[in-house]
């Protein structure tokens, strides 16, 4: 068996390498086996993707993890206990509660905020980016003005606004943050359309009798993907810390919900004395902000089609 695993391997990886793929599917593995190989190269980008996966199975089974209920606490004998004491690890905050609870259960709200920012924002941007660099002229100039508008104010300012105007709430502050990150995906989609949109292969498919709906949506959006799915990830460590400032002003989630943010204003008030009860979900942001970023630096090298072609 061993033998037989052996002989398979150098054919398997000589296959998914071969310069003339015989079917799409093979070209698609080969391009996924490369970009993983690249990637795995780099220790920083894996350590970014094991704290992500590490959030994501933490967030699946936090009523499992959690040993304690993240919002009912032990008001009278277990207020402000710092950490490591009574079984609580993390310490208590003002209401008794744990915080490593409240942490592992906080942790679907940010996936949550995260997920639901990328999945809205990003085929926004995408739309608006590739519609505006295939078209051009005053479709390009239209959907670029409104571009700019966004872009021109602060995102956390226009966020704000938003919420303020649409009331506070976890489902509004996520609207909120995800119609102010939009814009630099559509620059990008732009960009990236209007590189290619006078080129060969697409002057091919117009002469083939492909619709302008067709083009766009089969030909040119797949070649922005990858640009696209680098700078959501390096974007994601942005949306968790505005999500955060929306909690941390009361405008996100509301109490008792243990997301961070509203977890580091409820503890501001005791900073000095009790630190923890700040520290310890700052410290949570920090991490997961972190891996974010190792991510989107590691997938940024691996997609990057200058150092594929070396």
């Amino acid at each position: 068996m061993n033998r037989l695993t052996t002989s398979l391997k150098p054919y398997s990886r000589e296959w998914l390498l071969s310069d003339r793929p015989t079917s799409r599917k093979q070209a698609r593995l080969g391009r996924a086996y490369i970009i993983w190989r690249r990637f795995s190269e780099n220790r920083l980008a894996l350590a970014g993707l094991g704290i992500i996966l590490a959030l994501i199975l933490v967030a699946i089974f936090a009523d499992v993890l959690a040993p304690h209920s993240p919002v009912q606490g032990d008001l009278r004998n277990a207020r402000l206990m710092p950490p490591g004491t009574a079984g609580y690890w993390l310490g208590t905050d003002d209401q008794g509660r744990d915080i490593l609870s409240r942490l592992i259960h906080g942790s679907r709200l940010t996936l949550f905020v995260v997920g639901l920012v990328a999945i809205i924002a990003a085929p926004v941007g995408l739309i608006i980016g590739t519609v505006s660099g295939y078209a051009g002229g005053w479709v390009d100039a239209v959907l670029m003005r409104i571009t700019d508008i966004f872009l021109a104010f602060p995102k956390l300012v226009l966020a704000l606004a938003l919420v303020a105007a649409l009331g506070p709430g976890i489902e509004n502050a996520v609207l909120a943050i995800a119609l102010t990150s939009w814009p630099p995906y559509a620059r990008i989609a732009r960009a990236e359309t209007m590189t290619f949109r006078n080129s060969d292969f697409i002057a091919a498919v117009q002469l083939m009798g492909a619709s302008p709906l067709r083009i766009v949506l089969k030909h040119v959006m797949p070649l922005c993907m990858s640009s696209l799915i680098v700078r959501v990830t390096l974007d994601m460590a942005g949306i968790i810390l505005t999500a955060a400032g929306l909690g941390f002003l009361g405008l996100g989630a509301q109490p008792p919900l243990p997301e961070w943010g509203a977890m580091i204003a409820s503890g501001r008030r005791f900073i000095l004395d009790q630190w923890w009860v700040a520290a310890m979900p700052g410290i949570a942001i920090l991490i997961v902000s972190l891996g974010f970023n190792l991510l989107g630096d590691g997938l940024r090298d691996a997609l990057d089609p200058k150092e594929a072609g070396q």
